[in-house]
């Protein structure tokens, strides 16, 4: 069946199963020394994290986070809210925040400014995908999976009105 809303194809499954490899060995590389606690950010990051976590070559933690600032929307209300909280103390503890993608960077700059007031070792960030030119703050990202143009798309975790997310390439939304 064809999906009228369904656009033009940006990722391929292949082209994000060998970035998501490549940023797991640059993870376990970067934390060989002090594994660090992975924070997926609910619901869109948890096919990537799920990958990318497999791709590790460390014993890390997991934790879940869900932040809501789109609600069925496909532009973010700019109002941010914690819908469900982390369950572990992050007290001196190395912090990678995955996220699915980033676009103006404030939902991001709140989750961030909010994990750091928990006193962790370090609160870096790994975001599946980042929107070319949207942000309003910089987002600081220390690992990128691949910059898209400023459009909506679905996929592998992305969704529209919890559509989609079981896609396997990452494809752009016509409403």
């Amino acid at each position: 069946m064809i999906d009228p809303h369904l656009g033009r194809e940006l990722i391929s499954a292949t082209q994000l199963s060998e970035r998501v490899e490549q940023l797991g060995k640059e993870i376990s590389a970067d934390y060989a020394d002090d594994p660090p606690l992975l924070v997926c950010v609910l619901k869109g990051a948890f096919i990537f994290l799920s990958d990318l976590a497999r791709a590790i070559d460390l014993p890390v933690d997991f934790d879940f986070m869900a932040v809501s600032s789109y609600g069925s929307a496909t532009r973010s209300s700019g109002v941010v809210r914690i819908v469900k909280d982390l369950d572990s103390d992050l007290t001196d503890r190395h912090v990678l925040i995955v996220e699915d993608i980033i676009d103006s960077g404030l939902t991001l700059q709140y989750l961030r400014k909010n994990l750091l007031a928990r006193g962790p070792a370090s609160v870096e960030v790994c975001a599946l995908l980042l929107k070319e030119g949207l942000q309003k703050v910089d987002p600081q990202l220390k690992y990128v999976g691949f910059s898209i143009p400023p459009e909506f798309v679905v996929g592998y975790g992305l969704d529209v009105d919890e559509r989609y997310r079981n896609l396997p390439n990452i494809a752009q939304y016509q409403p």
